[in-house]
């Protein structure tokens, strides 16, 4: 055991602090295994009564008025702003913009690159826009946007109906048979014409780490625009945004023991200062006439009407557990159960561990394949023996097809997961295989 990783002992006292976890059937049975965080994770009792407590006792409508309890509730909503761009290294906390979840953020970028393309194909310019310097993301015929074949489809429909829309070409690094790709081959498919590349930092099926910095460093090179899905990793390792060196990025808050309805955009200054934004309305505006309108300086630009207040300070107190904990220790905790995980599948024959053998080069969770088994049927079989895990193709169509499947079994895990559920899960996988008669010689 790794002298960083949090003890068996201090995982038990965590799951304490979840009543998902604190609750225990009648009977005294073990309860649900919990695998499948990577779709959202459990929250903690401090997230939970931070935002009871603001609906109860705080609640009013942030940026509007001039009231004490609007000035409260307005420093609550701040205050986890701050949280969170010190959570994830951003200088300033400026650089987060609250949006719906990770997927609208996503979103968020390539509408605003479309409304960018849109004034100069029509021969308006930033100075219609009302925003300066929006003209490096306007795109067009001969320009190109990469992405990869293993991203989650909130980081591939985007880019594909931005290109659609603005006659640039889209393009992906294919993925090798394990379903992984390497800096080798970005650096082969990026390009002088390449002006976004969309790539995830940890992809939700393999669990593959992809090395930022020096992907975020070609592309700057090559004069593209770093756009980060970061989904699985912020929950799961320290990450530090602005030594990474992206342009944007993007994560979710209910899947870092946050709540629904609540997703971060993060950007480096100069750039969210230049995208337009895609949604438009009160609050994010300086000035407006019956001609035209505007905009506020970021992140207010990107947060028109009323917000997810009592969300957002949710995830400021998640965050402030995740902090307490250490996510360094996090993460070596979360490293050695992955070992045990892969460990477990590839001891078993007719198992298919998909992504990277290699443990060092992945993060919090893998998924598998049973010959001869569909995974839907793997999922019904596992959710009888009290095992909870995400069945399908996990929003990521293109990568398993090219992996010659069209869906697999996903188990994942947090700093609260245990031994024992690792355990069960591999037992019931196996147990699976003798139901279902497909048992595999070893």
């Amino acid at each position: 055991m790794s002298t960083l990783a949090l003890t068996p002992a201090e995982v038990a006292d965590l799951r304490a602090a979840f009543p998902y976890f604190a609750a225990r059937p009648a009977d005294g049975g073990a309860g649900p295994a919990y695998l499948d965080s990577a779709a959202t994770s459990q929250r903690p009792t401090v997230a939970l009564d931070a935002e009871r407590s603001f609906l109860e006792r705080s609640n009013a409508a942030v940026h509007r008025g001039t009231s004490g309890a609007v000035g409260s509730a307005t420093g609550a909503f701040e205050g986890a702003r701050s949280a969170v761009a010190r959570f994830v290294g951003a200088a300033t906390p400026e650089q987060i913009v609250w949006a719906e979840n990770a997927t609208d953020a996503l979103n968020a970028v390539a509408l605003g690159m479309g409304e960018a393309s849109a004034a100069r194909s029509g021969g308006a310019g930033a100075a219609q826009l009302g925003v300066p310097g929006s003209e490096r993301f306007a795109l067009g015929p001969g320009d190109e946007l990469l992405v990869t074949e293993a991203e989650h489809h909130a980081n591939l429909i985007p880019w594909q109906r931005l290109a659609a829309k603005t006659g640039a070409t889209f393009r992906y690094i294919p993925v090798r048979e394990d379903g992984t790709w390497t800096i080798d081959d970005a650096r082969a498919a990026l390009s002088e014409r390449t002006r976004v590349f969309a790539f995830a930092h940890v992809s939700n099926v393999t669990g593959m780490v992809a090395p930022v910095a020096e992907l975020a460093e070609l592309a700057r090179s090559a004069g593209a625009v770093t756009v980060l899905d970061a989904c699985q990793s912020v929950p799961h390792i320290p990450v530090d945004l602005e030594s990474l060196g992206v342009d944007f990025a993007a994560f979710s808050a209910h899947k870092m023991l946050g709540p629904n309805g609540l997703g971060v955009l993060y950007g480096r200054p100069e750039t969210l200062a230049a995208l337009p934004p895609s949604r438009t309305g009160g609050s994010a505006i300086t000035k407006v006439t019956m001609e035209a309108a505007e905009f506020m300086p970021p992140p207010l630009r990107f947060e028109p009407g009323t917000q997810p207040v009592s969300q957002v300070v949710g995830l400021g107190a998640a965050v402030g557990f995740l902090e307490a904990v250490g996510m360094d220790r996090a993460a070596a905790r979360e490293h050695e159960l992955v070992e045990r995980l892969v460990d477990g599948i590839r001891a078993t024959p007719g198992l298919r561990l998909l992504g990277p053998a290699d443990t060092s080069q992945r993060v919090a969770l893998a998924a598998v394949a049973v010959d001869g088994l569909h995974a839907h049927d793997v999922g019904q079989f596992l959710d009888e023996q009290g095992v909870l895990v995400r069945v399908g193709h996990h929003c990521a169509q293109p990568l398993h097809r090219a992996l010659g499947m069209a869906s697999s079994t996903r188990a994942s895990v947090h700093l609260t997961t245990t031994e024992d559920e690792i355990d069960r899960f591999l037992d019931a996988l196996r147990g699976a295989q003798r139901y279902f008669g497909v048992e595999a010689a070893a």
